[in-house]
């Protein structure tokens, strides 16, 4: 469902992806796990449009975006691939983004309303459904500055969800939230990619990304250093690097 081809970005002359490549299947759920400044956000953000990168290409169900360098690359179409692709795919953030003048009813709705067309009833009810879904369904009429930070992400999952998406990518979840709320923020995308939305999740929680993976990459310097399955990943690493990283998490 989403193909990454041979991806280059740079900062001011600084490399970060050199030609990365990574395929994600539909229905699978796939954590990109390395240390902080890794790239594992950065492709996340470029998978959504957030990031230009210089070559290569993402395909995202068919929709596919260019490099600026490549030939293939046009302003114009790579703004109207954005929007496709954006409707398609939900991202959720490290801090929640809500508006903070709007109810969470409000914040729910109006992404469907004003991009989709859906009308404001048939917003509304998806949306105390999506409410129920995240466990807030009281909450429907309160402000962001009055919730949690667990519950502020829960309902910024619920915002994502209400633009009906075919892949979900969380940045880093739960690493805004107190010890205490990140359980409840995890536990709801479990749930989640139980029912088998296409995900990829960059974290730093060890223990659920080998409970939740289909697929375990780990990150360093924004090459790909070891991609497999989470048994395989987690306990049983090929490269020296992938055990090193693991230890701090498992002694």
């Amino acid at each position: 469902m989403i193909e990454i081809c041979n991806l280059y970005k740079q900062y001011d002359h600084q490399s970060l992806f050199k030609g990365l490549r990574l395929d994600v299947a539909k229905g699978s759920v796939v954590t990109l796990i390395g240390p902080s400044g890794s790239g594992k956000s950065t492709l996340l953000r470029c998978i959504n449009g957030l990031e230009t990168f210089q070559e290569g290409h993402i395909s995202v169900n068919g929709q596919k975006l260019y490099g600026i360098n490549e030939q293939n690359y046009d302003k114009a179409q790579t703004n109207q691939t954005l929007r496709n692709i954006r409707r398609k795919v939900g991202m959720v953030f490290q801090q929640f983004n809500l508006f903070p003048h709007m109810t969470v009813l409000h914040n729910i709705t109006e992404s469907p309303t004003h991009v989709l067309g859906t009308s404001q009833s048939e917003a509304e009810s998806n949306a105390i459904s999506l409410l129920k879904k995240v466990h807030l369904e009281g909450k429907a009429h309160s402000h962001p500055g009055q919730l949690s930070g667990g519950e502020q992400q829960r309902v910024a999952i619920a915002r994502a969800l209400a633009m009906k998406p075919e892949a979900m990518l969380f940045d880093e979840p739960t690493s805004s939230l107190d010890p205490e709320m990140i359980e409840e923020v995890l536990a709801v995308i479990k749930d989640l990619v139980s029912e088998g939305m296409t995900t990829i999740i960059a974290t730093h929680e060890m223990g659920f990304a080998r409970d939740v993976s289909t697929q375990v990459v780990f990150l360093e310097k924004g090459e790909i250093v070891e991609y497999g399955r989470p048994k395989d990943i987690f306990y049983n690493p090929k490269n020296d690097r992938t055990r090193a990283f693991l230890s701090r998490f498992t002694k």
